[in-house]
């Protein structure tokens, strides 16, 4: 083959240093025709493939990815190495934009090559990785949680600028999923306040609108979010882009158009069909056409024409102001309609394996979640039970202390004790003495009476003298008996204390060697744990041809779907009592506010505007 295509059917690079784009399949044949190649390539021969590579950086909503691409390379090629490198099998959903030499947003065009289309000459080519067409069903459709990511990435960033409205009160929901989403559940320890200062969460129209400050407004996201406690990270995406697709802009691409009148209006391409607007209202569609009453859709120029299956009926006329605008609004209507008919068929063998896949992946990870927090209860149950051990611990080591502290004092009240005790025996030693001198005395005062008896008989002639000595000594011997009595019982009374003493400190010895001797109490039973349930447009070289058409076909329908039963998820609307300022509100606002007063939401709207037949709708249309 030429060299050129050689080297795109190649996949094997050599190991040696060459240029990242020569890739070979890895054989000795092709390592000499590589050497050849570079050879003519260096010698002036042949061109130099290695230097006609083109530099392409591709932003997705939460990556940038840069490649070198080769002048014949498809923006097929390039798409595919694109959702080959994030992992995304969903790929209908998806395109690359990029930005025209004019200034204008365009759809990558995946049959032609990248080098041949209006790219702005920029190095590296800049190109955004975005969701091209939006689901009916975000539960139902999107299998892949990087699908669900990247929706919900482009959804939020899309409320968030306004592009897509949305009332204060669910603006702040939708703010309390995605912090769920990043931060998982709320845990005061962790998210404290101020948490959320760094986050972009809410669009700057509903904080100009509310007389609330930031810390205001965190605290009511943070009571939503207290409220997702359990709830996954893909999980809370879903929730999000639940909510956010019963927002009436929600996957709606808008174009100026004029009908036969003259009347300028917003024309609306969604999954459902197509939509009119007035042209102060975004909201509110007028008109409505669903793809299954579309047979075909063309354009002759700015003129673009819509054939209504029902044949009796006119066709449905309107004019955008560009040719480019007719070529996008084509390329949109046949991508959106040939979704919503597969929708309408049985899956795919790729798509029901793929969600099998789903299916098994999200069951696995159930699985693995019933797990991890049986783990993390058991592990709670043991912190809880490791605390309470501490604190019996702690309450035995006091217990202990006071016990010693109790022995201490036992043991210096046992010491005073044994003092008195000694004092006592002393003080009754000394009484013993004392009564034991008196005794002596009393002996003696006996003795000296018996001798002045006998002095007495022998002298008659001192009888006076000796009878006042008599009474003197008696009286003395009285008083000597009066003392040795109330020694004795002085004595008596100290020793009845000592015996007392004695006993006190028997007992006082009993008590300490019962303390000393008691067992500890003994430790609680073991916790019991029960085992957890486990749980686009085209260029302008491209413009002479100005006439394009397309059938839109319906066969083998198994239409099990219908979009107008659909029915919004209840909004819960406690969350924002601060009233708005009314200086602040936007067209949008006012026309939310009346749509509610009236009752009407984005579904009821669908069935109203569909009434009547076709041939009705057009009619109204063109009286506009």
């Amino acid at each position: 083959p030429p060299p050129l295509t050689f080297l795109q059917k190649a996949s094997a690079p050599l190991s040696w240093p060459l240029p990242h784009s020569l890739l070979v399949c890895g054989c000795f044949c092709c390592f000499v025709l590589s050497l050849m190649l570079m050879n003519l390539t260096h010698c002036g021969l042949a061109p130099c493939v290695f230097c006609q590579q083109v530099n392409v950086r591709v932003t997705t909503m939460d990556a940038e990815l840069e490649f070198a691409v080769l002048p014949s390379t498809t923006g097929k090629q390039l798409f595919d190495q694109v959702v080959k490198t994030i992992g995304l099998r969903e790929v209908w959903y998806f395109g690359l934009q990029y930005t025209d030499g004019k200034g204008y947003p365009t759809w990558l065009k995946l049959e032609k090559k990248v080098a041949s289309q209006d790219i702005k000459k920029e190095n590296p080519l800049q190109f955004k990785f975005r969701a091209k067409f939006f689901p009916e069903d975000v539960s139902e459709e999107l299998i892949q949680d990087i699908t669900q990511k990247l929706f919900f990435l482009q959804v939020k960033e899309g409320i968030l600028s306004d592009e897509v409205y949305c009332p204060p009160e669910t603006a702040v929901l939708l703010a309390s999923y995605s912090v769920q989403a990043k931060f998982g559940d709320f845990n005061k320890e962790v998210h404290r306040s101020g948490y959320l200062t760094s986050d972009r969460l809410l669009p700057q129209r509903v904080q100009e609108q509310h007389h609330l400050s930031r810390e205001q407004w965190e605290e009511r996201i943070q009571v939503w979010h207290e409220e997702h406690r359990g709830m996954l990270k893909e999980d809370a995406m879903l929730e999000y882009l639940k909510i956010a697709q019963d927002l009436e802009m929600y996957g709606v691409n808008y174009f100026d158009i004029k009908n036969k009148k003259g009347t300028e209006l917003w024309l609306g391409v969604d999954a459902l069909g197509l939509n009119i607007y007035e042209k102060d209202d975004k909201l509110t569609p007028k008109i409505g056409f669903p793809w299954s009453e579309i047979r075909n859709i063309s354009f002759n120029d700015k003129k673009f024409i819509i054939k209504p299956i029902d044949k009796k009926a006119p066709d449905f006329v309107f004019y955008a102001a560009r040719l480019r605008i007719n070529k996008r609004i084509l390329q949109l209507c046949m991508g959106n309609h040939e979704l919503y008919m597969r929708r309408r068929k049985p899956d795919t063998i790729e798509v029901q394996q793929m969600k099998a896949q789903a299916r098994e992946e999200k069951h696995q990870k159930q699985l693995e979640r019933a797990q991890l927090e049986n783990e993390k209860k058991k592990r709670e149950a043991i912190e809880r039970e490791k605390d309470q051990m501490e604190r019996e611990k702690q309450d035995l080591v006091m217990r202990l202390y006071q016990f010693e502290e109790k022995t201490k004092k036992a043991e210096r009240e046992l010491q005073d004790q044994v003092q008195r005790a000694m004092m006592l025996d002393q003080e009754r030693q000394r009484a013993s003495d004392e009564a034991a001198r008196l005794e002596m005395e009393r002996q003696a005062a006996l003795l000296a009476k018996e001798e002045l008896a006998r002095q007495a008989e022998d002298q008659m002639k001192g009888q006076e003298q000796l009878a006042a000595e008599l009474a003197e000594h008696s009286a003395k011997i009285a008083l000597l008996e009066e003392a040795r009595r109330r020694k004795e019982e002085e004595a008596d009374t100290w020793q009845h204390r000592a015996r007392e003493a004695q006993d006190d400190l028997l007992k006082t010895k009993e008590e300490l060697h019962m303390v000393m001797s008691a067992p500890p109490p003994p430790p609680p039973p073991p916790m019991m744990y029960e085992p957890m349930a486990v749980m686009d447009d085209y260029s302008d070289s491209e413009e002479k041809s100005s006439t394009h058409s397309a059938d839109l076909h319906y066969d083998e329908i198994n239409d099990h779907r219908y979009e107008e039963d659909a029915s919004p998820r209840p909004r819960r609307t406690s969350v924002c009592r601060s009233s708005p300022r009314d200086t602040k509100k936007t067209q949008n606002d006012l026309l939310h506010t009346e749509n509610v007063r009236a009752g009407r939401d984005k579904y009821k709207t669908l069935r109203q505007i569909r009434q009547g037949n076709t041939k009705q709708r057009i009619d109204e249309f063109e009286a506009l």
